[in-house]
């Protein structure tokens, strides 16, 4: 890897285009690099992960929208839509919409934590979209999905979006616009210009992930990838994009990130190295926010040595800064204490989390989050007895640059009445590559079948897997396989709107 050191400049210093980041990012992205065998591996278990998760929420409100816009767009010779049969085709900007959002709406497919957060399987989408439109090949497919994770890992290890109250997604719109450009075999300077684009377009504030959290945390990924898509369709043409859009007078970092005294150290591929950022994120096990997954299974563990639940005063949980002040009571927001609050807010409160994991020792994508199960009174007065505390050491262990020392997990103190007190810790959920359980293919497929169970049928399940497992075999044109659909009257429809 190199590292790229990226600052402000003013604009007599006429920065040359070969030393902007967006340069930079464009090269990597055009850099026609081997595909290593375990990434290819890895990328198979991703997409299988994104049709698990995309089918079970397939008729959630949030997606039957996106799905009914998207409907709105038809294309012959068009992108598939999860759930709908492989004949209905929508431009690919549309599908990539509907289609992120299917991914996203549970909140349980894969993260990337660092210097800020990501789900980088948000970047699959858009580019199976335009794969499919322009009737790319399994190969070209692959190709460019490694490039959309390795350039967002990239940017989430080296730039903080959290600390200056901006969405992810502002690094994910460069990454899927990068590997489209990937897909498409675009010289260097046009993915320049659709990575400054998509850059230009994707900042927005935290507050989607802030107070009472809406459906779009569902839909913010999934706008950027339709961004994406069109930023590249504009730079094919021809268009450029406000220059440069890093280290300008006027730019992201002036005035959205650092400021014009920072420096940020962005890592990429040298030329010639494998893109192989994948390795390095990881899926969930259990639907909810990722810094919540390995307090999850921790609450399984600690609640057989809780003899009376009703006993318990109060449980602290120590933990990291992000995990504190985002999911925890640093955050300072009371939706995380209400027993009202949508499902989109009670995934992102730990203390909720805790409470209920520790009661039912099971986590369920539906169960876990119903109405009548957050108004329990029961699990509501368990769940106001949990606090957060930032803890140095957990902080440090979240940013450790070591792989084998990085830690999302937190120690717990539980208080019963008498003065009792148990406490145990977990650094790492068991489904973290290096955590009890590591996931392996036939988890993910598990996951699938699990979550698809009742929704499609077994042979549909069955034709979407073994297409999947021999991905790098699909010629051209033949990437419509990789859709999932429902029987025939399975979807539902909404509300009428514009398009």
């Amino acid at each position: 890897m190199q590292t790229h050191t990226v600052r402000v400049h003013p604009s007599k210093d006429h920065l040359p285009r070969e030393a902007q980041l967006a340069w930079k990012i464009a090269e990597v992205a055009a850099d026609r690099v081997p595909l290593e065998r375990d990434v290819v591996d890895m990328i198979i278990n991703r997409i299988i992960d994104n049709a698990a998760v995309a089918i079970a929420s397939v008729n959630r409100g949030p997606v039957v929208t996106a799905r009914d816009m998207a409907l709105g767009h038809k294309r012959r010779g068009g992108a598939t839509v999860f759930g709908c049969a492989p004949g209905v085709r929508v431009s690919p900007e549309w599908a990539a919409w509907a289609n992120g959002t299917a991914v996203r709406e549970l909140d349980f497919h894969d993260t990337f934590l660092a210097a800020d957060y990501s789900h980088p399987a948000d970047n699959i989408p858009p580019i199976l979209a335009v794969a499919q439109t322009m009737e790319k090949s399994g190969r070209a497919l692959l190709r460019a999905i490694a490039t959309g994770y390795e350039i967002q890992i990239d940017l989430v290890r080296a730039i903080c979006l959290h600390e200056h109250k901006k969405d992810h997604i502002a690094h994910l719109a460069p990454a899927q616009a990068a590997g489209i450009g990937t897909l498409l075999k675009l010289p260097t300077e046009v993915i320049y210009q659709a990575v400054q684009q998509a850059v230009h377009v994707s900042f927005s504030t935290r507050q989607s992930r802030k107070g009472e959290i809406s459906s779009w945390k569902a839909y913010a990924p999934a706008h950027a990838g339709k961004l994406a898509v069109e930023a590249v369709d504009r730079a094919m043409r021809g268009e450029g994009a406000p220059s440069p859009i890093y280290e300008g007078e006027d730019s992201v970092i002036a005035w959205m990130l650092g400021g014009r005294d920072a420096e940020y150290h962005v890592p990429l591929p040298a030329p010639g190295e494998p893109k192989r950022a994948i390795l390095d994120s990881y899926t969930k096990e259990h639907s909810a926010e990722y810094q919540s997954q390995a307090l999850i299974d921790l609450a399984f563990a600690l609640r057989e040595r809780i003899p009376d639940l009703d006993a318990v005063e109060r449980i602290v949980l120590h933990t990291s800064h992000h995990t504190h002040f985002v999911i925890g009571t640093g955050a300072n927001d009371p939706q995380k204490m209400d027993p009202q609050a949508s499902r989109e807010t009670l995934d992102h409160s730990i203390m909720y989390i805790f409470a209920v994991a520790l009661q039912d020792g099971r986590w369920h994508h539906i169960d876990s989050y119903k109405p009548a199960r957050a108004r329990r009174p029961d699990t509501v007065a368990l769940w106001h007895k949990i606090e957060t505390r930032e803890d140095p050491e957990w902080t440090r262990r979240y940013h450790a640059p070591d792989p084998a020392e990085r830690a999302f997990g937190a120690r717990v103190e539980i208080f019963l009445r008498g003065g009792e007190r148990i406490e145990d810790e977990l650094a790492i959920a068991n489904a973290h590559p290096l955590g009890a359980r590591p996931f392996r293919r036939p988890d993910y497929i598990r996951k699938f079948e699990t979550l698809t169970e009742g929704l499609i049928s077994h042979r549909e399940s069955a034709r979407f897997l073994d297409a999947v497992q021999h991905l790098p075999k699909l010629a051209a044109g033949e990437l419509a396989a990789l859709n999932v659909a429902l029987p025939a009257g399975r979807l539902k429809q909404g509300k009428p709107g514009i398009f």
